[in-house]
């Protein structure tokens, strides 16, 4: 039949070898193909278990959720203030700091420092400077350990997300969320268990945010982040077909998938498993989405908390959608601003952005703590990179040398400030945290031991923290 001759074209060497029973090229496969291949053990995305049989560590934390504030915040205006920078205001800057260092835009121009565009305040019984931009956030100093000594290796927007959410600058491979649910596996049923959310505001550049930020590489598909949107159907193609009724659309995608197990069974290609896991989770999801996305059972309180009704695409809209997936079992939870690019006008723009994140993260971190949710969820705070103590008009540049984090959730020390920059905040130089680092940090959290969770491609054990990364022992309580 044509059929089984297009299936036997297409049949590719796993499942040439399987069928070639007890040779030499058998004994070779299973020889390749070790614990931790797909092809011998595929990680369930969809409320089962990850690759990991058993955790490395005691979990302090089930999930996580990232508040990414895509386009580079600086940290001089956010969490790390600099007096000896506002009393140099003007001033060249001195070679020492940028003599033959990378810089983005500013190369072959006049470096002049440029001070603090506004004020900081001790904030909570621990006294953690914070900065005036965010009222609502410095009143939670005490559950916040803020990290000022960050730095990364690209200088770029694009590149530096590819390193904080993959832990490299080559494009393509696995993103964090991907490798979680690769090892975790999902407590959620009914839903992906990594979703990413995206919010844009009024200030600034909004930066494009790539959908290969949140891809699996070389991992199975099914781990790749669904974006799910802030307004109207949340998931495309999630509602039903007018006229077509439940148990009718229940026939048809188990008439696919039987065709999918018949290939299966005969190509033995993992990407199979896949597309029948994925075609069961979208029909599941055409139930809990709409669930999800209803807040109308909130009380008035929450949505006057988070400032929000729900379904506006808002940055507090998805911190509170945030909480209600994290209640469903979803396992990384990222949710990105798409405002923070101040090359000019950072007084003000850097003011405006923060008021749009500033309730809802308050928000967030109010409702979980309330709910007793805050003990077993991650929260971090983070960019891509920080701006340049330089400035560049009424602005600053991108700057990979030092910027700041903040992390929150179980098995954190709050109320705690970690490692510092320079005098003028150019230079990360105690206490140094590379991307790698924090890397380690969250999977430890997990239960996972960040060079015990590889994946084997190309004939190369590949993890997230790539060949470098250090837990950062200090921060955890």
């Amino acid at each position: 039949m044509p059929e089984q001759f297009d299936i036997n074209i297409h049949m590719n060497r796993r499942a040439f070898l399987c069928r070639a029973g007890a040779t030499i090229g058998t004994a070779a496969l299973w020889n390749l193909l070790d614990s931790n291949s797909s092809a011998i053990a595929q990680p369930n995305s969809i409320g089962g278990h990850g690759i990991l049989k058993q955790l490395h560590y005691p979990p302090k934390v089930k999930r996580v959720i990232q508040l990414y504030m895509a386009g580079g915040p600086s940290h001089l205006e956010t969490f790390d203030y600099k007096p000896k920078l506002a009393e140099m205001h003007g001033q060249s800057m001195p070679d020492s700091f940028t003599k033959g260092q990378p810089i983005a835009q500013l190369q072959g121009q006049q470096l002049k420092c440029f001070g603090p565009q506004h004020a900081f305040k001790k904030c909570g019984k621990s006294g953690q400077e914070i900065s005036e931009i965010f009222p609502l956030l410095g009143t939670l100093a005490d559950d916040m350990c803020i990290i000022r000594s960050m730095h990364t290796e690209a200088i770029n927007h694009d590149p530096a997300h590819t390193y904080m959410n993959t832990g490299t600058l080559i494009s393509g491979r696995p993103s964090m969320g991907s490798w979680l649910t690769y090892g975790l596996g999902s407590d959620s049923q009914d839903l992906p268990g990594f979703v990413v959310l995206v919010s844009t505001g009024r200030f600034g550049q909004a930066q494009p945010i790539s959908a290969r930020q949140w891809h699996s590489g070389f991992l199975p598909s099914s781990l790749q982040g669904i974006e799910f949107r802030g307004q109207g159907d949340p998931v495309m193609y999630a509602s039903r077909p007018s006229g077509v009724s439940a148990q009718h659309q229940r026939d048809v995608v188990e008439a696919v998938q039987n065709l999918n197990r018949l290939e299966g069974a005969t190509v033995n290609d993992p990407e199979i498993a896949t597309r029948i896991a994925q075609y069961e989770l979208a029909f599941k999801m055409q139930t809990s989405v709409p669930d999800l996305m209803d807040v109308s059972k909130e009380s008035k309180s929450t949505l006057e908390l988070y400032g929000t009704n729900g379904g506006d695409g808002t940055f507090s809209a998805n911190c509170l959608l945030a909480r209600r997936l994290a209640e469903r079992g979803v396992r990384f939870i990222q949710l990105y601003h798409r405002d923070w690019d101040h090359h000019g006008a950072i007084k003000e723009h850097v003011a405006g952005t923060a008021k749009e994140v500033d309730r809802g993260m308050y928000a967030l971190l109010t409702d979980l703590k309330a709910r007793g949710m805050l003990d077993d969820t991650l929260i971090l705070w983070n960019g891509e990179f920080g701006r340049t103590p330089m400035a560049q008009g009424n602005g600053r540049d991108h700057h990979m040398k030092a910027f700041s984090v903040w992390m929150a959730g179980g098995g954190i020390k709050g109320g705690i400030t970690h490692g510092s920059t320079d005098e003028l905040g150019y230079n990360a130089v105690e206490d140094v945290v590379h991307v790698n680092d924090l890397h380690a940090t969250i999977l430890k959290q997990l239960g996972i031991d960040h060079k015990k969770l590889t994946y084997r491609f190309q004939g190369r054990d590949f993890r997230l923290t790539d060949v470098a990364g250090n837990v950062i022992e200090k921060i955890l309580a």
